[in-house]
Formats: C-alpha cells, sequence, structure tokens
C-alpha cells in the first residue's frame, strides 16, 4: 500500500460514517502484518504535509501493533514483523520522536518503550544517535529525545540484581560524562525557559535509575561524584522562579521547575539513606560512604535546613518536596555526623517546622466541610503518606524519640503539655482548636513509646481523662475524631479505674452516631482496639446489635479496609456467639463485595481503595464461616449470598 493509500485509509477510520470507518480499520488490519506497513505507518507519522489528525492515528496505529507484534508470543511462533520492518523503524524512531509535535511524541514514545524492552541491548546504540560529545549545538528537542530513550533504558534495570545489570553500566560509562556536561551547561542558562526543567528532570531521573540499588563505580571516582553533587547543590540552593508559576494548587505541584527540586531531593535522600553510611555499606562501598557522609551529608542538610525555612515562614512548598525534605532529616537524626549539626537547630525544627505540620490545618478543614468521604479515603490511604508533610512530620518525632529519646522526649511533651494548658486557660471562643488537634495527634503518634517509658508510662491514664476524652463532647468536629483514634491508641494500657475503661469504650460506641462522617469513621478503626483490649465481653455484648447496625450504615457510606478489621476483630472475639448474626453478617458483607467491586471496576483514578475493601468483604466472610465452623446447619441458609461470589471470582471473569 503506498502512502497515498494508506493516508486515504488512515482519514477513513477516523471517520464519523460508521461503515466508512468500519472499512477503513478492516484495511488496517488487513495490512498490518504485510511488509513495509509498519514503515508507512512511521513515515505518515513524520510527514509534515499530512493533516495532524492522520498522523495521530497513525501513530497509535504504529504504537498498538508493536506493542502486540514486535515480538512473538510464544518461543517457536513465526515472527509477524519482518526483521526489515523492525531495523527501518529501529534506525528512525527516535528521530521521528525528536520531530514530532507533543501530541504524537507519547504515543512514539510508548512504541519506543516497546522496542527498546524487546531489543535491547543488541541494538542500543542505533537507538542513542544523538548522544555524543557535541551537545550544546543541538536543539532541544534533539536532547530531549535522546534523553526520554536513555530514561526507558536506564529504567529499565532499574531493579535488577548486579549481575543483570552489567548492560547498564555500558550506558553509564559511555553517556554520564556527556550526561554532565548537558546538566552544567543547562545550569548555567540565564532565565532558564520552562522546558529546560524538562531536559534536567530527564537527567535527574537517568540518574536515579541509575544508581537505585547500587552506585556505579564511575561514580566511586572522587572527581566525577563531586561533580555531580556540584551540580544537585546548585539545583537545590536556586529558588524556584515565581514567574510562570502556576495559581491552581494542582498545577502548581506538577510545575516543571517544583518537579526538578523534587527529584534532586529524591537522589539525594536515596544515596544518604542506602549508600551514605560507612557502618552499614558493602566493603567494596565504604569508601564512597565515608566520601558522601564527610564531604555531602552536611552540606546537604544546611540546604534541607533552607529549604524549610519556608515552612516557618508560611510560604509555598508542594506537599511532596516537604515530605522529602523531612525524610533527610529523619535519616540525619541516626548519623552522628549529621545529628551534631541538627542539634543545635531541634527547638527550631521541632516547634516551627515539624509541630505546626502536625496541627488540623486549612486545607483539612476546607476538604472536611466540603468533601468529608475524599477527607476520609486521604487519611487511610498509604499512597498519600507518601506525599504527607504530616506524616513525615510524624515519622520525624518518631524517629528521634526513638533513637534520641533521652535528651529530646522530655523537652517536647514539656511543649505539648503546655499547648493542653494553653488550650484548658483559653475562653471557648479563643480556644487554640487546631494546635489541641495536632497536640493530640503527637501524643498519639507516640503511645509505643509513651506506653513503654517512665514516668509517662504512669500518667497516661490521668492524660486520656483530662486532655483526650473530654473532646468526644466538642463542638469541634476534628477534635472528635481525633478523640476517638487516640483513645484507640491507648486502649490496652493498664487502667487503674477500669471505670475509665468503659467510659471511653461508651464514648466511641456513642460516636459511631456522630453527625460527622470522618468522626463516625475513626470511631469504628478505633472500637477494634477496644474490643481487642475488653477483658470482660459482657460490656460489649449488650450492644452488640447496634455496633453491627452502625458499622452497616457505614459500610454503605465508605469503602475503607479498616472498617473491615473492626468486624473481624468483633467477630474473632465473640466466635460463635456471632452464629444470630451470621446469615444478616454475611449478606451485607456480600452487598458491599459487590459494591466494592463495581467500583473498582468503573474507578478512573487507579485508586485502589474498592479492591481493596473489597478483598476485605471476603476476609471477612471467611472470618465468619470459621466462626460458625461447628454449625454446619447455618450453611445452607448462605450458599444463596455467597454462590454468586465464588461463581464470578473462580471462573475467568473474576481474573
Amino acid at each position: 500500500m503506498d502512502l497515498a493509500t494508506l493516508a486515504t485509509v488512515l482519514q477513513s477510520a477516523l471517520s464519523t460514517n460508521p461503515d466508512e470507518r468500519k472499512a477503513g480499520e478492516e484495511r488496517l488490519n488487513e495490512y498490518q502484518h504485510v511488509e513495509g506497513h509498519l514503515v508507512g505507518l512511521l513515515q505518515i507519522v513524520v510527514a509534515a504535509n499530512v493533516d495532524l489528525s492522520i498522523r495521530q492515528v497513525a501513530s497509535i496505529y504504529l504504537k498498538n501493533v508493536s506493542a502486540r507484534d514486535w515480538m512473538p508470543r510464544e518461543p517457536g511462533d513465526r515472527p509477524k514483523i519482518s526483521e526489515g520492518d523492525k531495523s527501518t523503524v529501529r534506525e528512525n524512531l527516535l528521530e521521528a520522536i525528536i520531530q514530532a509535535p507533543p501530541i504524537i511524541r507519547v504515543q512514539l514514545g510508548e512504541c519506543l518503550k516497546t522496542v527498546i524492552h524487546a531489543d535491547y541491548p543488541e541494538h542500543w546504540p542505533g537507538l542513542l544517535p544523538a548522544i555524543d560529545g557535541n551537545l550544546k549545538a543541538q536543539d532541544q528537542q534533539r536532547i530531549f529525545g535522546a534523553l526520554h530513550a536513555l530514561r526507558i533504558l536506564t529504567r529499565k534495570y532499574e531493579f535488577k540484581d548486579e549481575e543483570e545489570r552489567m548492560p547498564v553500566y555500558l550506558i553509564i560509562n559511555t553517556t554520564f560524562p556527556v550526561l554532565l556536561e548537558i546538566l552544567k551547561y543547562l545550569l548555567l542558562l540565564p532565565n532558564p525557559a520552562i522546558e529546560i526543567s524538562d531536559l534536567i528532570k530527564l537527567i535527574l531521573k537517568i540518574f536515579w535509575s541509575s544508581a537505585y540499588l547500587e552506585v556505579p563505580k564511575l561514580l566511586h571516582d572522587a572527581p566525577t561524584f563531586t561533580a555531580w553533587m556540584a551540580c544537585f547543590h546548585n539545583l537545590l540552593e536556586r529558588p524556584v522562579p515565581t514567574v510562570g508559576q502556576p495559581t491552581d494548587p494542582e498545577l502548581r505541584k506538577a510545575w516543571g521547575w517544583w518537579k526538578v527540586k523534587k527529584w534532586t531531593l529524591h537522589i539525594l535522600n536515596r544515596l544518604y539513606n542506602r549508600f551514605g553510611d560507612p557502618k552499614m555499606s558493602k566493603p567494596e562501598n565504604k569508601a564512597f560512604a565515608q566520601m558522601f557522609q564527610k564531604q555531602f551529608s552536611g552540606k546537604f542538610l544546611e540546604l534541607y535546613m533552607s529549604l524549610l525555612s519556608v515552612v516557618r515562614e508560611d510560604g509555598y512548598l508542594p506537599d511532596r518536596v516537604i515530605n522529602l525534605a523531612l525524610q533527610y532529616l529523619n535519616t540525619s537524626v541516626s548519623k552522628s555526623v549529621t545529628y551534631q549539626l541538627l542539634k543545635p537547630r531541634l527547638d527550631v525544627v521541632l516547634f516551627e517546622i515539624i509541630f505546626p505540620l502536625m496541627c488540623f490545618n486549612d486545607t483539612d478543614d476546607r476538604l472536611w466541610r466540603e468533601d468529608p468521604h475524599e477527607y476520609v479515603r486521604k487519611g487511610y490511604d498509604i499512597i498519600e503518606d507518601m506525599y504527607s508533610p504530616r506524616t513525615a512530620a510524624i515519622n520525624f518525632i518518631s524517629e528521634l524519640v526513638r533513637k534520641r529519646g533521652k535528651e529530646n522526649l522530655h523537652n517536647f511533651l514539656t511543649f505539648i503539655v503546655a499547648v493542653f494548658r494553653r488550650y484548658d486557660e483559653a475562653p471557648v471562643d479563643q480556644k487554640p482548636y487546631k494546635q489541641k488537634d495536632g497536640a493530640l495527634l503527637a501524643v498519639g503518634a507516640l503511645s509505643d513509646k509513651l506506653k513503654q517509658t517512665e514516668p509517662y508510662k504512669s500518667q497516661l491514664e490521668h492524660m486520656l481523662v483530662q486532655h483526650v476524652y473530654p473532646e468526644f463532647s466538642s463542638h469541634v468536629g476534628h477534635l472528635r475524631a481525633k478523640a476517638a483514634w487516640v483513645a484507640g491508641q491507648y486502649a490496652d494500657i493498664t487502667f487503674t479505674d477500669q471505670r475509665n475503661f468503659t467510659s471511653a469504650l461508651h464514648r466511641v460506641v456513642s460516636a459511631l452516631t456522630d453527625p460527622e462522617l470522618p468522626v463516625r469513621v475513626d470511631s469504628v478503626v478505633a472500637l477494634r482496639a477496644f474490643v481487642e483490649a475488653c477483658k470482660d465481653l459482657s460490656e460489649i455484648r449488650p450492644i452488640l446489635p447496634q455496633l453491627l447496625d452502625e458499622f452497616f450504615k457505614l459500610m454503605n457510606e465508605v469503602e475503607n479496609e479498616d472498617l473491615v478489621f473492626t468486624l473481624e476483630t468483633i467477630v474473632d472475639k465473640f466466635g460463635e456467639e456471632m452464629a444470630p448474626y451470621a446469615l444478616g453478617l454475611c449478606q451485607n458483607l456480600a452487598a458491599a463485595f459487590w459494591k466494592c467491586l463495581q467500583s473498582s471496576e468503573t474507578d478512573e483514578d487507579d485508586d485502589d481503595s474498592g479492591a481493596l475493601a473489597a478483598v476485605g468483604c471476603l476476609r471477612a466472610i471467611g472470618t465468619i464461616l470459621e466462626s460458625v465452623s461447628r454449625l454446619p446447619n447455618l450453611f445452607p441458609q448462605m450458599e444463596p449470598t455467597l454462590l454468586p461470589i465464588m461463581q464470578r471470582m473462580l471462573t475467568t471473569d473474576g481474573q
């Protein structure tokens, strides 16, 4: 099929007329494995005189055919794409990416990924024609295309073991000297455009993948490594341009120059955490670790502290940047070199950076009011924790009291007690509600340490009665939620007055009917700890029907795996006593399962909460069946409810 005919067929595949479109698609499918067809698609893609919509559909077909048929699906199968076509595509694909407009470049990038993953390392030199020693004179698109290919190559070997990574070391030895020169050149550009941030980001990603599991031997050379660190120092130190920053919060955090800052932090965190401690290093890496620790760890700590000072000044930093910066401080706590530098500034770090991040803030308040379901989802999503400044702040204070508790625990708790005191003494209209929330979060986060450490251990019951339980009746919703959570963290302590345990249990149960959704969810999760700690089930037995009723009301509102954990604990604790409720529980859990499954299948946000909750429902059903396993007369009643689930999940559909 000549190019003119191919362009016409591609245009018909775009037709709004169903018959024309079907005829075009059938013609393309008929020719998809004919020699020269794949090359023809690539020629259409790069033809500037062809309509952009036709070029775009050609790029999509090129991507799809390559992904499906570049390599035989089974050993021994006859190749569907000729070696001649493959060779031509390999030789010209990178150049096509360089010349293509962005809307087409995405499809060609996916095609390049297929080719590289299938053919590397045999054909890699042909895939990187733009990497040579004269990059300063080349245009940005050409550099971008070469870096894009190099990123795909290095990422392929990111998680490989030492033996499997041997091919990537060839790439590193060949390209890293050039990459360093490119990076140094880009950093010298005055007032760089936003497109420059994309180039720098690609170089950073290449470095990240290349040094993720092992520092390449090339970087053990002190002058070479020092030159790279000087570039990273520059990237951390230089302020992010204010001109051009989006005002929309979602666009702003994804802006190119903030991405550069994020990837620089990623790299330095990884180097220090994995390779920067001589005591934890392999013998062959000890010299490198000593070099990093002595020459660079302290300098970068200074830059991290400078970056975090923006938090004290109420300036803007993306959440992920704050999170990564605190991770470096977290690592610094356990290393004597950096801890000695950090120690004189700990009051500033703890009370002007860490504690404010732990407090309920305006963003939390807005989300609580406008979208309580999203507030709950974010609060229980482990993926969100990777980006959360609050989680990073909690991790820092937890690490500090674990590794350096004798020097810091008393000081921090004295501050928290002062927050409690100011709250108690202030008039209702002037109480620092958000700071009280942060103080409660701190106390809950340190529960494991406080439950083991005197004199705090013996004061916990008084603290709960004095500062936590009263907040169950607060008019402020987020304090009621935090009170439930903290109460759950300490449900297993030894109470000198059992009435305090009972009182807290009843408050948690009452909170299951709170008008605010986040309070109800936190209360159900806290209930699990009380059920586990309860020595006398007679305190729960009379209210068991009420608990189950409220539980399933909440299950109908939110998909949350932690809710199912509480139900499992109740079923496990009461065993055969659950028999009267077994059928109803299974029916409710089955209904919740189908709802969660449907949610996970229709969710376009790649959010796994529905799937996780569905798995939790199945696990809870299993726990119920196990608890009544000696009562086989119940099983026939459950079969109509459970058989459809088994039919779905144990057949091809369920896979």
